[in-house]
Order: C-alpha cells, then sequence, then structure tokens
C-alpha cells in the first residue's frame, strides 16, 4: 500500500519527469537490515545531524558501505561539534520518522533550513537508493536525476570527503 507521505515523494518525481523503480519489503531500520534484503547496492546512508548550538541542521548523505567521523565533517564543512538530531527535530525539518531519513525529506522543508552535505564519491555513482519518506519501500533513480531533483529542491548543498 502506498501511503500519502510516498505520494508526495512520487508527485515530485513525476513533475521533474524523473524515472524511478521502486521495491517494497518489509520495515527496515538500519543499513544493516537493508542487506538482507537483496536490494540494488546503490542504498544511500542518510544521516540528519546537527551542530551543537542545535541552530544547524544537515542531511549527510553517502555511499552505505561508508562511516561518517561526524569531527572530520565538522571540520569539512565548518561547523562545531556535530551530534545526531533528535526524533523530535528530525520531524520538526524534515517530516520524517526514525528509519525513514532519506533527501526526499527534503519536500517538507518548506523553509529551506536543512543544509545538505553529500559525499563527493556518490557522483560517479550510476544509481543512487533511497527510502521514500517511509521505511517499507525503497526508489532507485540515477544519480543525475537526483541532482536534478536536489535543484528542485533549492536546499544549500555542500560537497565533501567521506
Amino acid at each position: 500500500m502506498i501511503t500519502q507521505e510516498e505520494k508526495k515523494v512520487y508527485g515530485v518525481l513525476a513533475e521533474l519527469n524523473i524515472p524511478y523503480t521502486r521495491y517494497e519489503h518489509p520495515p527496515v531500520y538500519t543499513i544493516e537490515e537493508m542487506k538482507s534484503l537483496n536490494l540494488p547496492d546503490s542504498m544511500c546512508k542518510n544521516l540528519f545531524v546537527r551542530n551543537q548550538k542545535g541552530d544547524k541542521h544537515y542531511l549527510v548523505i553517502l555511499e552505505h558501505t561508508k562511516k561518517a567521523d561526524l569531527r572530520k565533517l565538522a571540520e569539512q564543512i565548518g561547523s562545531g561539534k556535530l551530534s545526531f538530531a533528535s526524533e523530535k527535530r528530525l520531524q520538526k525539518y524534515l517530516g520524517l520518522k526514525p528509519g525513514s531519513v532519506s533527501p526526499f525529506g527534503l519536500i517538507n522543508d518548506s523553509e529551506k533550513e536543512v543544509e545538505v552535505v553529500i559525499d563527493k564519491d556518490l557522483a560517479d555513482s550510476g544509481e543512487v537508493s533511497f527510502h521514500p519518506n517511509v521505511n517499507t519501500a525503497t526508489v532507485t533513480i540515477s544519480y543525475g536525476d537526483f541532482e536534478e531533483y536536489l535543484k528542485w529542491c533549492k536546499n544549500s548543498i555542500t560537497y565533501v570527503r567521506i
């Protein structure tokens, strides 16, 4: 069953003429759980973090095989200490629940408050896969179309090496 959250994502993808492949699966909360589902290797890891003051929020997007060192990441983006944002902040800024963090949540960021931080190595990916704002499905699109989607969102973007 396709939820309202998903319909919003598919509506934007249709508006942008972005083709996608949808995979339905049981709810998953971690990359480890995703690996057991035999989904494409293009799955991305998405981290929602904030600075120490709590006045800046970042959506960090990287290959699922990598680990983000938040201290090194903070240095690259010129931020103070970073930590994971709370469930309440995730809901407030991206309209998402834990386990469904995704760049598609930027659709809900009407004030463009969340800064997007992308690992430069993703550009070498032919495709990228994300949850469509629920953790019971995964959507795969081309990396080029992902860049088009991000332009449409109009959030600030920084590219880093993770």
